[in-house]
């Protein structure tokens, strides 16, 4: 794990970004990556990830897990997701929530980075099911700087906390802003 941050900060004296970031949870959480709008999301989560001395694991199309790559995706923490098959895995990674004393799970909840009508609720159910936090990360192309945002605590009112959730990424951009889906979950009309 000494080699991590030292590459984080690598990355970080490269990088036109900066790291702005809250302190990392001590505990579990699922962390939302957002905006989700370029393929240098995933270096930065890492470098967040790593400048703060954590191995989150992270949900990723199952064909980023394929020969030759795939044995260094699962080693950076990954978990294949079948997203033409995807029932059970908020059960599975519930379940793996429970059995860990410390589980960080990086989520990109817009699941594409592609402009799309709805965020996947995903995260939201595995928080609400695991009853854990949820770290609002975040890559602002405007500020450039990157980091962990504020973490809440999921209250089951779904608009309610999506209206949180929103106001934290009103004003950020993406790598790519066009392709940001905003934040809003099918379910805040259910019910």
């Amino acid at each position: 794990m000494i080699l991590r941050p030292l590459i984080a900060r690598a990355f970080w004296a490269l990088s036109p970004y900066r790291l702005n970031s809250e302190p990392a949870p001590s505990g579990s959480a699922v962390l939302i990556g957002a905006p989700h709008t370029s393929n240098w999301d995933f270096p930065f989560m890492l470098a967040i990830s790593w400048s703060h001395r954590i191995a989150p694991k992270w949900l990723g199309k199952q064909q980023l897990f394929k020969a030759p790559f795939g044995g260094i995706m699962r080693a950076l923490g990954g978990i294949p997701v079948d997203r033409a098959n995807p029932a059970g895995l908020v059960d599975e990674v519930v379940r793996q929530s429970r059995e860990n004393d410390r589980f960080l799970l990086v989520v990109t909840p817009e699941g594409t980075r592609e402009l799309r009508e709805y965020w996947k609720s995903g995260f939201y159910r595995i928080a609400r099911d695991a009853g854990l936090p949820v770290v609002l990360g975040y890559v602002d192309s405007a500020t450039k700087t990157t980091g962990l945002g504020p973490t809440i605590h999921l209250t089951g009112d779904v608009r309610a906390d999506m209206d949180t959730i929103r106001e934290f990424y009103a004003d950020k951009r993406g790598l790519r802003p066009e392709d940001f889906t905003p934040p809003r979950l099918r379910e805040e009309g259910e019910g």
